[in-house]
């Protein structure tokens, strides 16, 4: 099992200037290669020597990479932009302020003021045994350590465990599937999009990463789309401590109504599953119905229809039940 350690191990660095210049420094180094954008996840896998690239390709110096955008089809951000500036942009909080509230929720200030809006969707389960080295299935052992009778799963999933029961821990990507958000990846084949929904992958897809990218590719921006521009949003974040933790529940909406009536609707909770769980049943219930206690308890009560506590995260089911009650309550967004 690894340990806590303040020496990193030996690896080249190399700072490209442009998205193709660190695509083809990946191809060219290989299996080895580590994109770095602020460094707060990476540096700790580094540190912990858990992960030991060959190089190391930092993205900081790639302007591409960075600022907020307008276009026809509404925003477009830049993956290395700051946590922030999403956070304090006039742009995104006067038109998705749901992404500015959540990546205002991360951590703490010193890790906004580093960290990226790609880094933080991009960043690796925090479970404590697949963290500290321990050769879980994740790690690309024969057993989920978290999921025993004794195991420390607290903080663990609610729905979708196939062998790993760890959670996603963006506070972002919760907010950017509420948005329909979609990613721009690009990589040696080219550029593809993807929506949030499919960026995400949970373990039954593939055990060994939290998202569709392929080694070599790169999320070089996050476009959120007009039609959810102004809607009503809630966002909110539980955890055991108000900075520098992760969630433990979380609840992302984004809602219309009109005459009184919900007319469209996208919900979203986070760390109670390995992706971000967004909650199609309860949204298809409650539009066309008034936002009301009724139409909250209602969701409330879907939302964690199906949910499998582990020994030591029951209280997960309430929590979650009472966020998503609170986003569907009228003049909470």
């Amino acid at each position: 099992m690894a340990m806590h350690r303040d020496m990193m191990p030996h690896f080249e660095l190399y700072q490209p200037d442009s998205v193709q210049g660190a695509i083809d420094l990946a191809k060219a180094i290989g299996p080895g290669a580590w994109f770095l954008a602020g460094g707060n996840d990476s540096l700790d896998w580094f540190k912990d020597r858990n992960k030991r690239p060959d190089a190391v390709i930092e993205l900081a110096g790639i302007k591409e990479l960075q600022g907020i955008r307008e276009t026809a089809e509404g925003l477009e951000i830049g993956a290395l932009t700051k946590l922030v500036d999403v956070e304090h942009s006039d742009l995104v909080r006067a038109r998705y302020s749901l992404l500015a509230t959540a990546a205002g929720r991360v951590a703490s200030p010193q890790i906004r003021n580093s960290g990226t809006l790609g880094g933080n969707l991009c960043q690796d389960a925090r479970c404590w045994y697949y963290r500290f080295g321990v050769s879980c299935y994740r790690a690309g052992g024969n057993a989920c350590y978290a999921d025993t009778p004794q195991g420390m799963n607290r903080e663990h999933c609610l729905f979708g465990a196939s062998r790993c029961v760890a959670v996603s821990p963006s506070d972002t990507a919760t907010a950017a599937m509420a948005l329909d958000a979609h990613m721009v990846i690009r990589g040696p084949g080219g550029e593809r999009v993807l929506s949030a929904e499919q960026f995400f992958v949970g373990p039954a897809h593939d055990i060994t990463r939290m998202t569709a990218l392929q080694p070599g590719e790169l999320l070089t921006a996050v476009r959120l789309p007009k039609d959810w521009a102004g809607a009503g949003f809630y966002f909110e974040k539980v955890a055991d401590r108000n900075t520098w933790d992760f969630a433990l529940v979380s609840v992302a909406a984004a809602l219309v109504v009109e005459n009184g009536l919900i007319t469209r609707a996208r919900l979203v909770c986070g760390a109670v599953e390995c992706v971000p769980r967004r909650l199609p049943a309860v949204e298809r219930a409650v539009i066309g119905r008034p936002r009301n206690e009724a139409t909250a308890q209602l969701a409330g009560q879907m939302a964690v229809d199906g949910a499998t506590p582990l020994n030591f995260n029951g209280f997960k089911v309430s929590l979650m039940k009472n966020l998503v009650c609170r986003a569907l309550r009228p003049g909470t967004a």
